[in-house]
């Protein structure tokens, strides 16, 4: 089945599944949560045995094209083992995510769950939701914790997406300033000294892509009042480019003032990756000095 009818099956109106019944592992929870994400209308059902001439979505089961049970199930081109679960995001996660970011999802989310599937390996995520089958003397219906942990499952689905989709956001938007960036720097809008600078007008998860420019603190607006100053890491380093000073990490309020001459300074982070002022011009003197005596 292809990407398209498979969607198609997924978001009809009396659309069903069907998986195993018994015990149930991270990989038809996370099967069944992703065809819940794209319908939340689906019906899934769970058996022992796929229905005769059953015409729903069939996984996890029925040696049928999202089943890795049979001899010559699938691999990837690593070498990793697919299960139900990669199966399934093969086909659908591009709908999801788009082509690039579905391909780092599976890397990054789902093939660590398959191998665990097919082989056993430790994953404590699998622990996690395989923890939510009753225990072997408990009373309670299999059924009703199975979609338990398929209702975790669905939260996390839908907290992972939108962190992949908000961080390309964050790389479209960064580019974006560093474009405003240069192009202020070279009207003369921006003074010249402030090249390894960077005012955000709101944080931006922007670490990694400004590890490749000459760019050494960020500025930002704190959610908690005032400004934050963010140092940046080298390229492939865990260095900053330049690091608060030892004797200010961990100090807050007169103590910071005291030791920094920033009469707004109000925290610096005894890990040394954020300091908070109050005005946006003791941020930028600090950064100005510091980018420039490194």
């Amino acid at each position: 089945m292809n990407q398209e009818n498979l969607l198609n099956k997924i978001r009809q109106k009396d659309a069903k599944a069907f998986t195993h019944g018994g015990k149930f592992h991270a990989d038809d929870i996370f099967s069944s949560a992703l065809l819940l994400y794209l319908n939340p209308e689906i019906q899934i059902t769970r058996g022992n045995q796929v229905p005769e001439e059953y015409d729903g979505i069939v996984f996890d089961i029925g040696r049928g094209a999202y089943d890795h049970h049979q001899k010559d199930s699938r691999v990837r081109k690593n070498g990793i083992p697919y299960a139900a679960f990669g199966l399934l995001w093969e086909e659908l996660g591009t709908e999801i995510l788009g082509e690039e970011l579905a391909e780092k999802f599976d890397e990054s989310f789902v093939q660590p769950l398959d191998i665990n599937d097919n082989t056993g390996e430790k994953n404590e995520l699998a622990t996690l939701i395989g923890n939510f089958n009753p225990g072997w003397d408990s009373k309670s219906s299999n059924d009703e914790a199975f979609f338990q942990a398929v209702s975790v499952a669905g939260m996390i689905l839908e907290n992972k997406f939108e962190r992949y989709l908000g961080n390309e956001r964050a790389d479209r938007r960064v580019e974006e300033v560093l474009t405003e960036h240069a192009a202020s720097l070279a009207s003369g809008d921006t003074p010249a000294e402030n090249t390894n600078i960077l005012i955000l007008p709101e944080f931006i998860p922007c670490q990694k892509r400004l590890s490749e420019t000459n760019i050494a603190f960020v500025i930002f607006p704190s959610n908690r009042g005032g400004y934050c100053i963010q140092p940046q890491k080298k390229e492939y380093s865990l260095n900053y480019k330049c690091s608060f000073p030892s004797e200010w990490l961990g100090l807050e309020n007169e103590e910071l003032q005291k030791e920094t001459g920033l009469s707004s300074a109000t925290f610096c982070h005894k890990g040394g990756f954020l300091m908070s002022v109050g005005d946006l011009s003791d941020a930028v003197s600090y950064t100005h000095l510091r980018a420039h005596e490194t």
